[in-house]
């Protein structure tokens, strides 16, 4: 009988974005390793992004079993349905341009649901997780966050059934890039403080997606902390025909805080310098991006060489990485985004189409990119350094050359990332 591993995840399919990839795919490769998952997620979610076609990837073999959720984002939407869908995914205006609702909700969400705004699923969890554990004879459970409330179900259902208990952050805690935004009250501030020491000092074993989330944490626990980045997984989409234009794509949510503007005036040079570049020339955007990047785009004479597709599907994205010329990966410009290791870069790196990231300095994703070869890194204010490359990007697509060799792929595969998670799971 293979070893049973509860896994307590807020996103499942049909789950939408990049938060629910990590697990979908842990569960897949886990029984190849011996482990039997079992998935515990919300019966009735409020996911700002739905994905119908990730159903397709969920095995008949993994057992899923759910709970009702009670969200105060379907109370929030009354007010402001699109204010509540954009928190609720993140994407948070900028002070200048919230309204006074939105501002509200903030403050609400900030400062009377601690941690987030699914902490009111923690007790009914640890009350039919407690019966179900003990009746399955179930020793290991994970927890996986954002949202962190699930690690406040792992911490009560360690200190009453003493199970082993790993605690997944997919992104920090106090330290993520939005929470300065929600208006926090000092009181509130300590006890997001307390919270995150608490599930830190208490785990077994800590799981992060990047080494600089790890040096973070190694300053607030003595726990046994370990990286398991995302990765890519194989895939049966056949390799599209490349775009005919020079398709510069960005793919995911682009955020007020991720605005380029030195990106955004390199493009607007070379388009005004090069007339074959002007002709060439298509910028593509596929997921949700923010009112503000917008109009910086529009700022910067670009508003005409936009392609913005919205959200597609999981599959969709994985044609479009495969097909643009060029993809782009931004990330706030800021010490905590750091540690943020887009699971896209993943995909991305595996997609044979070279990258162009703008981010801060001292990032896992700068090495990333680097150690496999897979595109170039440049900061915010790297104007020149941004514009040249791209000119030779351009030379390449011009002349039928432009292409990627890729190294050091196979260590963030799917199936080998597994892998190194069953070896933790091992361990006694």
């Amino acid at each position: 009988m293979k070893n049973q591993i509860l896994i307590i995840t807020y996103y499942w399919p049909p789950a939408g974005g990049p938060g629910v990839q990590r697990w979908l795919k842990f569960a897949k490769y886990l029984p190849d390793f011996g482990f039997e998952p079992i998935v515990y997620c919300p019966e009735n979610p409020s996911y700002p992004m739905i994905d119908d076609s990730l159903n397709d990837e969920v095995s008949e073999d993994i057992k899923v079993i759910k709970q009702p959720i009670s969200e105060p984002y379907r109370f929030a939407s009354l007010l402001s349905k699109q204010g509540s869908k954009q928190i609720s995914s993140g994407v948070i205006p900028k002070k200048k341009k919230q309204s006074f609702v939105q501002k509200l909700m903030l403050y609400v969400r900030g400062n009377f649901f601690i941690p987030d705004a699914r902490k009111n699923w923690v007790q009914p969890s640890v009350a039919f997780l407690s019966s179900y554990i003990q009746e399955h004879n179930i020793s290991t459970i994970i927890t996986t966050g954002p949202p962190h409330s699930l690690h406040l179900i792992g911490l009560q259902l360690k200190a009453k059934l003493g199970v082993k208990w790993l605690a997944d952050f997919r992104d920090p805690w106090t330290t993520i890039g939005y929470h300065k935004d929600l208006k926090l009250s000092k009181i509130s501030e300590e006890r997001h403080v307390q919270l995150e020491s608490q599930v830190l000092q208490s785990a077994d074993e800590i799981i992060v997606t990047s080494e600089n989330t790890k040096q973070e944490f190694l300053t607030k626990t003595s726990k046994p902390i370990i990286v398991i980045t995302n990765g890519y997984d194989t895939h049966s989409i056949e390799r599209p025909i490349k775009d005919k234009a020079f398709t510069l794509a960005h793919i995911g949510t682009l955020l007020s805080e991720r605005d380029p503007k030195h990106l955004w005036q390199a493009l607007n040079e070379l388009i005004n310098e090069n007339e074959r570049f002007r002709t060439h020339f298509k910028l593509k955007l596929i997921g949700v991006v923010s009112e503000n990047v917008l109009q910086s785009l529009h700022d910067f004479g670009l508003k005409t060489y936009i392609e913005n597709l919205g959200y597609v599907s999981h599959a969709e994205a994985i044609k479009a990485q495969m097909a643009s010329r060029v993809l782009l990966m931004v990330e706030i410009n800021s010490e905590d985004s750091k540690v943020i290791i887009p699971g896209k870069l993943f995909e991305y790196i595996s997609s044979g189409t070279p990258i162009i990231a703008v981010g801060p300095k001292g990032s896992d994703v700068e090495n990333i990119i680097k150690s496999t070869n897979t595109g170039h890194y440049f900061f915010y204010d790297d104007k020149f350094k941004i514009k040249a490359q791209l000119l030779v990007l351009f030379e390449s697509y011009l002349t039928n050359s432009l292409s990627v060799n890729a190294i050091g792929l196979e260590q963030y595969s799917r199936k080998a990332l597994t892998g190194k998670l069953s070896n933790l799971l091992e361990k006694r």
